[in-house]
């Protein structure tokens, strides 16, 4: 039989390795299937026991899953929202999908430079943040060794961006960018909270939003408005506040769904980026790989896409440590996929 949890510390203890660049090279795995998935439900208020229940039903059978198939996911306690729950905490207005698959959203609170100067920084328990904490509260309660996932959290400079209306926001980077950079310097602040306070009650270990990879220290989030600037703006608006974010938690992973290759050099000067995220073609995910071998580990979306026994040939021989994500059609296929990237892998 199994040991479940003999199977999760071997599991995490070659993550960490993953993440040493101290250590050999090595690549990871996640073989996207699963036996009883169901979708997850919409992440809006009046859904608030039925995510809990979802989220431990989730849990238990993500162990289960542990049992027979032999991959490197690591079971966590599901977190899932839209982009709207700091940009809400400030005072957006949110809309709300009550149908389908599409999480919610914040719409702009403010359109002009001198509005910044009368928004406060919400606090944890006086603003709509404490709905989430009471989320992973009764979580935590349930599962208490549980690693949490986080919500989806967005860049101080993104945050920003949804909470100034997005045209007005960008003219601003030209026309007023002290109140740009006032404004991001308050969503940073909204962020240390939620973060120490994050870490204080749940511990360290815990999945990143998107995609789900575990973490044990540093912090994790989405960096998608840099598709729209130079590296000049790059660096002057958004470096300053990701770096600190890095160096204030031990670490930083990123998501980037933007078409942003012109900000490669600018992401290579954040200290400590563990893992990074590309949604891009294919062919640009392959040079992403090159490029970041010697600074990041890479979890890209999309890139496995020949048979089984060629998933790794075009990738650069350089040491770049990538996390192989494939989606087999059947239990036996997953099986037989894993046996082969346990091989290739190893342990």
């Amino acid at each position: 039989m199994v040991n479940v949890a003999q199977t999760i510390e071997q599991r995490k203890r070659r993550w960490r390795d993953f993440y040493d660049f101290a250590q050999p090279p090595r690549h990871m795995f996640h073989i996207n299937y699963w036996e009883t998935d169901r979708p997850a439900p919409l992440p809006i208020p009046e859904n608030h026991q039925a995510r809990i229940d979802y989220a431990c039903f989730k849990y238990e059978d993500d162990l289960e899953r542990a049992e027979w198939l032999d991959d490197d996911f690591v079971p966590f306690l599901f977190g899932i929202t839209g982009t709207e729950v700091f940009a809400e905490a400030f005072g957006c207005p949110v809309h709300y999908y009550h149908t389908g698959d599409q999480n919610p959203a914040a719409r702009p609170l403010i359109h002009e430079p001198a509005e910044v100067a009368t928004l406060d920084v919400p606090t944890l328990d006086g603003s709509t943040m404490a709905r989430h904490f009471d989320y992973h509260d009764a979580l935590h309660r349930r599962f208490p060794d549980g690693p949490m996932q986080l919500i989806d959290i967005q860049s101080p400079m993104d945050i920003a961006a949804l909470i100034w209306e997005k045209t007005a926001f960008y003219l601003g980077i030209m026309d007023a960018p002290e109140a740009v950079k006032e404004l991001a310097a308050k969503t940073k602040l909204l962020l240390f909270a939620y973060f120490d306070e994050f870490f204080a009650r749940y511990g360290r270990e815990y999945t990143a939003h998107y995609p789900f990879y575990p973490m044990s220290g540093g912090l994790t989030l989405s960096e998608d408005e840099i598709g729209s600037v130079n590296a000049e703006m790059f660096d002057e608006f958004f470096l300053p506040s990701l770096t600190e974010l890095s160096e204030r938690y031990g670490g930083i992973g990123i998501h980037c769904c933007a078409n942003a290759r012109h900000q490669w050099p600018g992401l290579k000067k954040i200290p400590n980026l563990k893992l990074l995220n590309l949604v891009q073609p294919v062919e640009e995910l392959l040079d992403a790989y090159d490029y970041f071998a010697d600074s990041s580990c890479q979890m890209h979306d999309g890139a496995w896409w020949h048979e089984p026994d060629k998933w790794l040939e075009r990738l650069p021989n350089n040491g770049c440590r990538a996390v192989i994500t494939v989606s087999p059609e059947s239990k036996d296929q997953a099986i037989t996929w894993a046996a082969m990237l346990r091989k290739t892998c190893g342990e």
